[in-house]
């Protein structure tokens, strides 16, 4: 069967024509802003037997704007019929012959196939969404629990720690630790200690203590506490330095999610 008039489908499996392809098939001498809705007072309505279409238009780099209509096939028909010439019954017998095949048994099945197969893929597409979603929350869980084993850890001590223990914990030196926290703006040293600087000084860091050594000697001493403990674990976590603890979780829980 020859196409003499474009015929399309639409989300519900409904058969349409373009209002303007068929005005100028028929060969309507009157233009179709006004032929259109003399056709739709036959009793059409709009949303139910056609749908208005606004259609772009770029001409010598100008652009306008012509408004068509998607007419379900039942309307094209009757409106083909309505134009009582040789164009119109040629247009509604080419709808028809159009509307049989489109009901024959064999496609029938093959919509049935198609729809089937577009249900597959939605399901698929919404199966690895659900995988997708699964994972991140792996990660985001993986991401949180570090930190809460740590603070399990810290939370259980409640001494105060020297800076060397703390490095430690980082796989680091005391030294290494001391002089990237002077580059954080964290602290300053003073003659051989280390100080806070005066934003962190009362925030309960640090405890610092002077021992005697004898009548002309004395030495000073700074420890951290364990909300300091937290405080230096919270700094370098945000500059992506990880305690050890917490590196082997991250690699365990990576490992978990892609397996």
């Amino acid at each position: 069967m020859n196409q003499l008039i474009t015929i399309t489908t639409n989300e519900n499996d409904e058969q349409l024509v373009s209002g303007r392809e068929l005005h100028k098939f028929l060969g309507i001498e009157t233009k179709y802003e006004d032929w259109f809705p003399r056709m739709a007072e036959y009793g059409f309505t709009e949303s139910i037997d056609y749908h208005a279409l606004k259609i772009e238009n770029v001409v010598n780099n100008r652009t306008y704007y012509k408004t068509d209509h998607a007419m379900k096939l039942d309307m094209a028909k009757e409106v083909s019929m309505i134009q009582r010439n040789e164009k119109g019954k040629q247009a509604r017998q080419y709808f028809l012959e159009v509307e049989k095949a489109w009901n024959s048994p064999d496609m029938i099945m093959k919509r049935a196939l198609q729809i089937a197969d577009k249900r597959v893929i939605k399901l698929q597409n919404e199966k690895n969404q659900l995988l997708l979603e699964s994972s991140v929350q792996k990660q985001q869980i993986a991401e949180l629990q570090p930190k809460a084993s740590y603070y399990d850890l810290v939370l259980q001590n409640k001494s105060l720690l020297s800076v060397s223990k703390i490095a430690k914990d980082f796989g680091r030196s005391a030294v290494w630790l001391n002089r990237y926290l002077h580059e954080l703006g964290v602290q300053y040293k003073q003659g051989d200690i280390w100080l806070l600087y005066a934003k962190h000084q009362d925030k309960g860091y640090t405890q610092t203590h002077t021992h005697v050594i004898d009548s002309e000697k004395s030495r000073v001493t700074t420890k951290w506490t364990q909300k300091g403990r937290l405080f230096i674990y919270d700094l370098l976590k945000n500059k992506g330095i990880l305690p050890l603890i917490e590196r082997q979780e991250v690699v365990n829980s990576h490992k978990s999610v892609l397996a």
